[in-house]
């Protein structure tokens, strides 16, 4: 019986800059052979803490975005830093994107795919991915079929997207993780945290080390 693959289980929010600083990490780790990644999304502005955009937000954010940029070399767009930050009918909330990365997983494993676009669509376009219609749009731009991406999304809203949430919670507190991102790599049913925030702009070593933790 063939022993199941190393799992790289990534704890994350579509809505958090530092995710989104650690995307060149996730990219490098699904180019490794052999090595499962799970999609965790934690729902950082999900129900309770969904945020309207309004200029304290803007003032708030800012800061963090700049550094994130600086560390990691993720571009922030113009649109999203004076267009989506100063848009006061939009509302930044975590649960439409993770519904629309959970369908895209279920058509074909294309979650990860549907994460990097989204956080393009944020962070570079400044485009309201809590509409559904957008994040349709959005699953089209990879290649879905829109029709069975819609389907696959009316599947996963409300209570399964719920209780991938609270499952995703309840993983990061049993690896002792703080916040977002948190990584861990899963090898015969144990889990070892990782620390992306050492690796930060330097997605190759990253890539190197994992593969070295996974051969040994």
């Amino acid at each position: 019986m063939t022993a199941p693959n190393p799992t790289l289980h990534y704890i994350f929010d579509p809505l958090c800059g530092w995710c989104y600083g650690a995307a060149p990490l996730l990219a490098s780790a699904r180019a490794i052979v052999g090595l499962d990644i799970a999609l965790h999304g934690g729902g950082m502005m999900a129900g309770g803490n969904r945020r309207p955009v309004t200029e304290s937000l803007r003032r708030y954010v800012m800061p963090h975005d700049e550094r994130i940029a600086s560390l990691t070399g993720q571009p922030f767009g113009e649109d999203y830093f004076n267009g989506l930050l100063r848009d006061t009918g939009a509302v930044f909330d975590s649960e439409p994107p993770i519904t629309a990365i959970l369908a895209a997983q279920a058509l074909g494993g294309r979650g990860p795919d549907l994460l990097q676009r989204i956080q393009r669509a944020h962070y570079v376009q400044g485009l309201r991915v809590a509409d559904p219609a957008v994040l349709s749009a959005l699953a089209a731009d990879i290649g879905l079929d829109g029709a069975a991406f819609d389907a696959a999304y009316a599947a996963v809203r409300g209570a399964e997207t719920a209780s991938h949430i609270a499952a995703s919670r309840q993983l990061l507190a049993r690896l002792g993780g703080t916040g977002f991102p948190t990584l861990a790599l899963e090898r015969g049913g144990a889990y070892e945290r990782l620390e992306p925030s050492r690796y930060l702009g330097r997605a190759g070593q990253w890539q190197a080390d994992l593969r070295a933790r996974i051969a040994a």
